[in-house]
């Protein structure tokens, strides 16, 4: 990786060796994993820790990193506004594709990731008495907001740079590319009922295919434009689609 800041120049705000800042992740990632899980397959009261984890990996970079380690994890404007066009349009693309996917292999059932979506979002909120756009701006203000900026500080800023301290880019990209995957089985593939945790085992499989590819995405786009920026438009895209073909679609 192309050092973003001149070298020698501290990633950490504390002194931490590459082994434990590396644990300090994987402890993050574990955490932010647990909130995730409560808040989408726990109780109705636990539904905030959702927006917590999010507002958590946002902040991060701000209480862990120096001010040269949050360029290094690509808090810099992108070498080219040009890059903000093509990350718009790969996001679009993307939450497209997955809505295609899901629809032509399992139609309007539950087995479609994007219903599963639209499950959690009917049992966070009462919308009964709301016309379509109104859920639709409700649960999309905040995609556009937490999620992309989030999610693409901690898995392609903060988790990718500690896991390059120890392993090849590649290699890297593929691990939180995987973790970023793994996480997102929360909202389609896993279940919390009476009889405990179940799973999808074929869409839960796929939509983690899913989740992996957009990541590498997203990734490529933080990459190649030396920024985040780019990747959080590319996310948000993604989400902003992602609700629009949900409302649109599937939305009963």
């Amino acid at each position: 990786m192309q050092p973003l800041s001149p070298a020698g120049a501290p990633l950490w705000r504390s002194p931490i060796t590459s082994p434990a800042a590396l644990w300090l992740m994987v402890a993050l990632t574990l955490l932010f994993a647990a909130m995730r899980a409560l808040g989408l397959l726990g109780p109705h009261p636990l539904r905030w820790m959702l927006p917590l984890g999010f507002t958590a990996m946002m902040l991060a970079p701000w209480i862990l990193l120096s001010a040269a380690g949050r360029r290094q994890i690509g808090l810099t404007p992108p070498a080219s506004r040009k890059a903000y066009p093509a990350a718009i349009l790969c996001g679009a693309t993307a939450a497209l594709a997955c809505f295609l996917i899901g629809l032509v292999l399992f139609g309007h059932g539950a087995d479609h990731w994007y219903v599963s979506i639209a499950d959690n979002y009917r049992a966070t909120l009462d919308t009964s008495h709301f016309s379509v756009p109104t859920p639709y701006l409700i649960f999309t203000a905040p995609a556009l907001l937490f999620s992309p900026i989030g999610e693409e500080i901690f898995f392609r800023g903060m988790l990718q740079r500690s896991l390059e301290q120890s392993f090849s880019t590649r290699a890297s990209t593929i691990i939180e590319c995987a973790a970023f995957g793994l996480i997102h089985m929360c909202h389609h593939g896993l279940a919390l009922d009476a009889t405990g945790l179940t799973m999808r085992p074929l869409p839960g499989a796929l939509w983690f295919i899913l989740m992996f590819s957009t990541a590498l995405l997203f990734a490529t786009i933080r990459r190649r434009s030396g920024s985040l920026y780019p990747a959080m438009a590319a996310h948000a895209t993604f989400n902003a689609v992602m609700n629009a073909v949900i409302f649109a679609f599937l939305w009963r």
